[in-house]
């Protein structure tokens, strides 16, 4: 099954849903993202982009980049996330060792040379949206690049059996979404941030952009307050610097539903902290 599958479903049962926002601004509804993802599919198909070929992301966190993961995946192509903060050779690197057809970037103007594709370009009228392109669940969506701490960064190749099947472990072992979450993405949607994205579409939840497009504490602390159900992935650094804040405010916690945490060493005192600041909302993976 492609993994864009759960979107179609997600659409067609309730498509009235609040599906994606901007800080306080609704940008769709579930009905809307999918008329959003096939006008997208437009595109890249004039692009020459069909099933197996990998398309680049080099870009900060935003709806269009929701909706450009999903139009890849759509066409039967591989999604390519790189970390935007990446020196421009380190993603030159990834973008050949990846054998990447295009390049979807902020400017759609950052790398000469290379077919390049600007991540907010306005996409053309489309039709009645159809089913995405079938997919077998061995065939590869998404390419993953690690960090390369020990060499050469390791594209990890995962399926989109591999993604159902991580989907489907996530609410079981790590957090049962809600149809009212909000799923905030205040880590970069190229790493662990934008796997999560699955499971907040498989439940009908909302993809809560912040108009940052990263990580400000203030901003989440209100948007946790107005929006209520949030729920987010935060590297240790990240849970630190927010229960500083929260404690110069006096916020505890209120509205926010779940932190995930990992990628990096948490320090028993900082745990400790962050549940006497907020309570036992957080998992760590």
């Amino acid at each position: 099954m492609n993994i864009a599958h759960w979107l179609w479903q997600t659409a067609q049962a309730w498509p009235a849903r609040p599906a994606v926002r901007l800080g306080d601004r609704l940008m769709h509804d579930y009905a809307g993202l999918l008329r959003a993802v096939a006008a997208r599919t437009g595109v890249l198909a004039d692009r020459g982009i069909g099933p197996g070929d990998r398309v680049a992301v080099f870009a900060a966190n935003a709806p269009d980049y929701l909706e450009m993961l999903h139009a890849i995946w759509w066409q039967g192509a591989v999604a390519v996330p790189v970390n935007h903060k990446l020196h421009r050779s380190e993603a030159e690197w990834i973008f050949d060792h990846s054998g990447a057809s295009l390049v979807v970037t902020d400017s759609g103007a950052q790398f000469p040379g290379r077919a390049e594709l600007a991540l907010d370009a306005a996409p053309g009228a489309s039709g009645p949206p159809g089913p995405p392109v079938a997919r077998d669940d061995a065939d590869l969506a998404w390419l993953f690049y690690t960090s390369g701490t020990t060499g050469r960064p390791k594209g990890v190749m995962l399926s989109h059996g591999n993604l159902i099947q991580m989907t489907l472990a996530y609410a079981l072992d790590v957090d049962l979404p809600q149809p009212g979450d909000h799923m905030l993405y205040a880590a970069p949607m190229s790493h662990g941030a934008g796997l999560y994205m699955f499971a907040q579409v498989r439940a009908g939840g909302v993809h809560l952009l912040p108009a940052s497009r990263g990580f400000d504490e203030a901003e989440i602390m209100r948007l946790a307050q107005t929006c209520g159900g949030l729920v987010m992935f935060a590297a240790p650094t990240m849970v630190k610097r927010l229960v500083t804040a929260a404690r110069a405010s006096g916020w505890d916690g209120t509205g926010l539903r779940t932190i995930i945490y990992g990628g990096g060493p948490m320090y028993a005192a900082d745990i400790d902290a962050a549940l006497a600041q907020f309570g036992p909302r957080f998992v760590q993976i």
